[in-house]
């Protein structure tokens, strides 16, 4: 069900705080009104990407800042991506509801006050708390960024502006080792936040005035929270399952615990969406064949993006590379993945429908890891495949975001978005897990190996999902807001 969007008039007092103000005419009318609305977007999509890239190169710093072990730091970033992950979903519900313009705006508020806070924080467990702050303002901007992407450009074009937001996050991800390594090295780590504070004002004014009103929503209502507990304590413990059988955080005999907890909250939380009257996910969305099977490739598709984040400076490092070169090796891998998410849909064929984009971004994806497994992994050669792997992965995702979003509601497209980038969270932690496990696990070139290898299957896993569903090339109409 979806209700009207809100009136034109200015309201008074307190009701400011919950009105969408529209776009100026002299921009809502421009062809190009889209583009603006998209590239306002990546500003979060940018630091988002950049504040996961840059704080563990703080570690070292808040160890000596702190007088504090490894697993204590390490929850800096744990804290954040259990938080957010949690987040997404219920957040997304709420912005369908009550304006997703709104929350991106206030996320984007609440992501830079935190990220102040963080820069000042006088002890370890404030800055753990801030981070949670930090996440919560990010679970604003994330379960909207794709919901305003979709909504704000023509339909021909959502693929092209889903791919500008993916650029903008693969620029953020390539830049946050530089930029992180030369704060830390230079003015100290507490400005590793504290350069999100400009960078958010900017975007805070930029999208008060470039960002479109919510046109379609769905009815205003809260969401259950037995569901919304349901989901954080599978996505926590899975999460925390992940860090235990990577080697890192709490002892390994609490695997089994936590992934037997995860698994009896996950099935709990899909019987109480079959029975609540106001359920946070519509199961029915994900019996449709673009959506479940969509998510599922799009969590192996950041898996295999992640992954090499973390496998390549480790190898190297094993064979003693810096970590200047080793960074410089990396960079490949994003950038490919930014040139092809923008240059996609003017280099390849028009009559390639998103699901023949998925295939062919996918058959590439498999093609580099192939080349990561057989050839030697030196500095002089990894850079190849790397970028192979970036520009494949460049076409995959954005196509396949966009099977996912076109077969979701308008009006139900901000609970989209964030499924969509809670598969991303997941598996970015997935990459980094599994990586981490095959490394601690497996010594010497054998475990880079297994690790390359565990990517391979994952992109063949990916693959595979692609027969079962048929293209949402036609789905449902986002349609624009003003």
């Amino acid at each position: 069900m979806s209700v009207p969007h809100q009136p034109l008039h200015r309201p008074h007092g307190l009701a400011l705080l919950t009105w969408e103000r529209p776009r100026p005419d002299r921009i809502r009318s421009r062809p190009w009104a889209w583009r603006l609305a998209v590239a306002t977007v990546c500003f979060g999509a940018f630091m988002g990407q950049l504040d996961a890239s840059i704080v563990t190169l703080t570690y070292g710093s808040l160890r000596t800042q702190f007088h504090s072990q490894y697993a204590a730091v390490q929850w800096v970033s744990l804290a954040y991506m259990l938080a957010l992950v949690a987040l997404l979903i219920p957040v997304g519900r709420l912005s369908d509801a009550h304006g997703r313009k709104l929350l991106y705006l206030y996320g984007f508020a609440l992501f830079t006050a935190a990220s102040a806070a963080c820069g000042l924080a006088p002890t370890l467990g404030l800055l753990i708390v801030f981070r949670i702050l930090q996440a919560a303002g990010a679970a604003m901007l994330q379960a909207n960024s794709v919901a305003l992407v979709t909504t704000s450009a023509p339909p021909g074009k959502m693929r092209t502006a889903l791919g500008m937001q993916a650029a903008g996050q693969a620029i953020g991800l390539a830049l946050g080792p530089t930029i992180g390594g030369a704060l830390v090295a230079t003015i100290g780590w507490r400005w590793v936040f504290g350069i999100n504070v400009p960078v958010g004002i900017i975007a805070l004014i930029a999208g008060h005035y470039l960002l479109p009103r919510t046109r379609q929503r769905s009815a205003p209502r809260h969401p259950d929270l037995l569901s919304v507990l349901l989901l954080a304590l599978t996505t926590t413990s899975t999460l925390l399952a992940l860090s235990v059988l990577s080697g890192l955080g709490p002892p390994a005999w609490t695997a089994p615990l936590l992934l037997a907890t995860a698994a009896g909250s996950g099935t709990a939380f899909a019987r109480r969406q079959t029975r609540c009257p106001r359920p946070l996910v519509d199961l029915a969305l994900l019996r449709t064949d673009a959506i479940a099977p969509g998510l599922l490739a799009g969590m192996c598709g950041y898996l295999v993006l992640f992954g090499p984040l973390v496998l390549v400076p480790l190898a190297l490092a094993r064979l003693g590379v810096g970590a200047l070169l080793s960074g410089i090796v990396l960079t490949a891998l994003p950038l490919g993945f930014a040139l092809a998410a923008t240059l996609a849909d003017r280099l390849l064929p028009r009559a390639w429908s998103d699901r023949t984009r998925s295939r062919a971004g996918l058959a590439g994806c498999i093609a580099a890891l192939a080349l990561m497994a057989l050839l030697p992994f030196h500095p002089a050669v990894l850079p190849a495949p790397l970028a192979l792997l970036g520009l494949a992965l460049g076409v995959f995702l954005p196509a396949n975001n966009t099977q996912v979003m076109r077969a979701i509601p308008a009006a139900a497209s901000g609970a989209g978005g964030g499924m969509v980038n809670m598969t991303r969270g997941l598996g970015t932690a997935l990459g980094v897990a599994t990586i981490t496990l095959s490394l601690h696990t497996v010594p010497g070139t054998t475990g880079v190996r297994t690790a390359v290898a565990t990517l391979l299957a994952f992109a063949t896993l990916a693959l595979a999902t692609t027969a079962w569903r048929r293209a949402a090339d036609r789905g449902t109409p986002t349609g624009h807001a003003s």
